[in-house]
């Protein structure tokens, strides 16, 4: 990229986003770039830079707007049920198109992955959403190969992952593969990440 970060990862916020899609793999990203020698820039941006209200009401304030956030290596789209309304705006799905040639990566969390498809940026590839979004997905275009079993599906230049507390996971695994697998351990140790639900 050039400039003194070579590694800036985009996080989308916009209104009605699931929080822990957003916060899960910022929560893994940001543990990440305080001890990476990558020095990754992990920036939270909304489409016009204003504040967001999440699905389940808390209030986010981005670091800039999509207009200003830059070249990235990583653009992570979350999910929530503002991906309804985003999967039928033109001009985001515009935008995401226009990004494609220029950003390496395109990752997904739970419905973000509903967004990506009505952009045409899943056709043909495997990929992977929330279970209760996946008759959705293929309707929205029916040549993807959807994974209903897979905690993410990496598909080279794009990432999706399934539903909210997925993303940790496929944030960890980008970690993997932007790092190495022992910074990848280091992040879920310092996060104290080991599933092991009580129910």
């Amino acid at each position: 990229m050039g400039t003194g970060h070579p590694l800036r990862i985009g996080i989308l916020a916009f209104d009605d986003v699931e929080e822990l899609d957003l916060v899960g793999p910022y929560e893994v990203l940001t543990a990440w770039a305080d001890h990476s020698p990558l020095r990754p820039e992990v920036c939270l941006f909304s489409p016009d830079g204003a504040g967001v209200r999440a699905a389940k009401g808390l209030r986010l304030l981005p670091d800039t707007s999509a207009a200003e956030v830059g070249d990235l290596h990583v653009l992570i789209h979350p999910g929530g049920q503002g991906t309804r309304r985003l999967a039928q705006d033109h001009d985001h799905l515009a935008w995401l198109r226009e990004l494609r040639p220029t950003t390496p990566l395109l990752a997904s969390v739970c419905t973000g992955a509903l967004v990506y498809a009505a952009a045409g940026l899943l056709a043909g590839r495997p990929a992977t959403t929330h279970w209760r979004a996946v008759d959705e997905l293929a309707a929205i275009d029916p040549s993807v190969m959807i994974d209903t079993e897979a905690r993410f599906v990496d598909d080279g230049d794009v990432l999706t992952s399934a539903g909210v507390s997925a993303g940790i996971d496929m944030a960890l695994h980008l970690v993997a593969r932007l790092e190495s697998t022992t910074a990848a351990r280091d992040v879920r140790r310092g996060i104290q990440y080991d599933p092991a639900p009580p129910v």
